[in-house]
């Protein structure tokens, strides 16, 4: 044991003799070795830090995505409370609708709002109905044609007012990433140039620019990801909601149809 410690002393004895040669002989080692050590531990390299001694190119791209992320985010938001606001709309809608209340009270009643959803289906329905009937329509498959245009065309714009802005979460979704893969390229562009004008790897050279272009990637990975599944949720919602109103529209044709043989059936 004794052995083994002496031989481990004379071991470090030695390096540190060595590197005391070193040192004596050229200063400027000793000096490049303790500026590196400082320049590590002090850079600075705060996200904040980072955004701003960022290039320009760099700059743009995290202010584009992190823009792009706080639009994909009120969308989010905003549809979300629509599709809930519209599901309970659905839902009560049905409820009047299927209580045996006549068509023409629940036409006056709805009509006097602003309607959404089914109830805006079932207004312009019954709007072309009665002014069909009011102007003395004499062709029942001319009448029947024209209400199913307009429950159609009614079902257009309510799916319409459904996705709207939802391509852009697609489009943040797919292209971000990219976005920022484009500022990674540059940021380690930005560290190879700062090697080739400092003749130096030291890290306190390359960390900065390596540092942004991560960032850079993290912004769009932040900015895609949430993105990505909150267009295929609400996509998912959108078509829901889309089969009850087609399913309304199916059915509500159907009544109207009843009501066309019954007004145009031959008295006895």
């Amino acid at each position: 044991m004794n052995g083994i410690r002496r031989i481990s002393s004379g071991k470090i004895a030695g390096v540190c003799i060595t590197l005391s040669i070193f040192a004596w002989l050229d200063p400027a080692f000793a000096q490049s070795v303790e500026s590196s050590n400082l320049g590590v531990a002090g850079a600075d390299v705060s996200l904040i830090s980072l955004f701003l001694e960022a290039g320009f190119v760099v700059k743009t791209v995290m202010i584009g995505l992190m823009l792009a992320s706080i639009w994909s985010w009120a969308i989010i938001l905003d549809k979300w409370f629509l599709y809930g606001r519209t599901r309970r709309q659905l839902n009560r809608f049905e409820k009047v609708f299927w209580s045996g209340q006549s068509l023409e009270e629940l036409y006056q009643s709805v009509s006097e709002k602003t309607p959404t959803g089914m109830a805006s289906l079932f207004v312009a329905a019954m709007y072309e109905w009665k002014r069909s009937y009011e102007r003395g329509a004499s062709s029942q498959i001319g009448l029947q044609t024209r209400i199913d245009k307009v429950l159609d065309v009614s079902l257009a714009r309510e799916a319409e007012r459904l996705e709207r802005r939802l391509i852009f979460l697609a489009t943040v979704g797919s292209a971000a990433p990219f976005v920022g893969l484009f500022g990674t390229v540059i940021g380690i562009m930005t560290s190879f140039q700062a090697i080739a004008g400092s003749k130096s790897t030291n890290l306190a050279v390359v960390a900065p620019g390596i540092a942004e272009a991560l960032m850079a990637t993290a912004l769009g990975l932040l900015a895609a990801i949430p993105a990505t599944i909150f267009y295929n949720k609400l996509s998912s919602d959108v078509s829901k909601i889309t089969l009850r109103l087609e399913s309304f529209a199916d059915e509500f044709s159907a009544i109207l149809s009843r009501q066309i043989d019954e007004r145009n059936k031959p008295r006895e």
